[in-house]
């Protein structure tokens, strides 16, 4: 005879996966189950200023060609602030966070980063020793900068 407990714990494993999620080995005993982004070399996050810093963080580096208002420096706790990694103010005065404009933003951003190969590939390589945490202030989740930038650093 079965045991139920046992059954169950089957049973929900398979609902697991049927649903598409991932069913984790117990106890887990990889790396690669609890935080798969950090074994594949390349941890990077974007958050706004305004958010509660949390120490899963890492190293936060402030994107912004501008101070963000309303926000101290000394409790930003804000390890880098990377000016010339922002877009130019004439880039960034253009976009004005319109979503009808984000494709054309991403190809001249992308192209400003180009000038500055040093300074991304000096955080690209951060990004392969601990978690980066891009740091913006704009409202906009989806269309800003610091998502334009996280894409170039997990590149190859």
């Amino acid at each position: 005879m079965a045991t139920p407990g046992k059954n169950r714990a089957s049973s929900t494993a398979t609902e697991r996966l049927s649903e598409g999620t991932r069913a984790y080995s117990s106890p887990p005993c990889f790396m690669h189950e609890l935080e798969p982004a950090l074994t594949r070399g390349r941890s990077v996050q974007i958050k706004r200023i305004y958010d509660e810093r949390s120490p899963s963080d890492g190293y936060r580096v402030l994107v912004d060609r501008l101070w963000p208002r309303g926000i101290r420096k000394q409790d930003a706790a804000i390890d880098d602030w990377l000016r010339e990694l922002a877009p130019s103010a004439q880039l960034r005065k253009w976009f004005d966070h319109d979503p009808s404009r984000w494709l054309e933003f991403r190809r001249r951003y992308r192209a400003e980063l180009r000038q500055h190969t040093s300074q991304v590939n000096a955080l690209r390589q951060r990004t392969t020793h601990r978690r980066v945490t891009l740091i913006y202030s704009a409202r906009d989740t989806l269309f800003n900068q610091a998502a334009v930038l996280k894409e170039v650093l997990q590149e190859s």
